[in-house]
């Protein structure tokens, strides 16, 4: 067999497995951990928007050290420094914790970016009317800060993606991880890293199809509503 047939029939038979991790393992991991990472980010970009000065702080600080450090440290210290003071997680449970917590600090900025672009008229018109901090965000703000912010959590969702491969050094059975356990045993790291790069385009590349469909879907909606 030529070199050239024994590379491509290596690249075919380890398609599969890496294009399966990336369906089982990949791509559930981000979901998870962007859906967590969205329910924090709300929750610190309204924190940062708090009259309450201690809860300001503690947003801010919290963002700034997610922000201020590797995601690699992070995921270090959950997965290897956490057992140390009795606290053990699993892997893949270290893997959301750390991607979640991550997601939620950058997030958050985008989050409370989107909440500010709200012009203040809106806030006054709906207290003239009669309703409450909390009515005012479910219905007025929170609808159009949604619009405003998808553009760029969309990236971030993409981000996140490629951001898994960073789980292999807990083990986590992803796209990365398998193509590494392949190289161990294959010794061919320039196709199969190649391939690798590969699988993690095509699951991107769908996901860009994906943001740019709902962008152009969000963007008809509001011509409707402003026509």
């Amino acid at each position: 067999m030529s070199e050239t047939a024994r590379i491509g029939t290596l690249l075919l038979n380890s398609f599969w497995p890496l294009f399966k991790a990336g369906l089982l393992t990949t791509v559930p991991l981000s979901v998870i951990s962007f859906c967590c990472g969205l329910v924090v980010a709300f929750i610190v970009a309204l924190m940062r928007l708090s009259r309450v000065r201690v809860l300001s702080a503690i947003a801010a600080f919290y963002v700034w050290v997610i922000r201020g450090t590797p995601l690699l440290v992070q995921l270090f210290i959950i997965f290897y420094g956490l057992p140390k003071i009795g606290i053990v997680y699993s892997p893949f449970v270290s893997a959301i914790i750390g991607l979640s917590a991550s997601q939620g600090a950058y997030n958050s900025e985008v989050i409370r970016a989107a909440l500010l672009s709200i012009s203040k008229g809106q806030w006054e018109a709906t207290r003239a009317l009669g309703m409450n901090r909390k009515q005012t965000l479910a219905h007025i703000v929170v609808p159009q800060a949604a619009l405003v912010a998808v553009p760029s959590l969309g990236n971030a969702f993409i981000s996140l993606l490629k951001d898994t491969s960073l789980v292999a050094t807990l083990t986590v059975a992803e796209v990365f991880e398998i193509g590494q356990q392949i190289v161990a045993v294959t010794y061919e790291p320039l196709w199969l890293y190649i391939e690798v790069g590969v699988i993690y385009l095509i699951f991107s590349t769908v996901l860009t199809y994906l943001q740019s469909y709902l962008e152009q879907r969000l963007g008809r909606h509001v011509a409707a509503q402003k026509n």
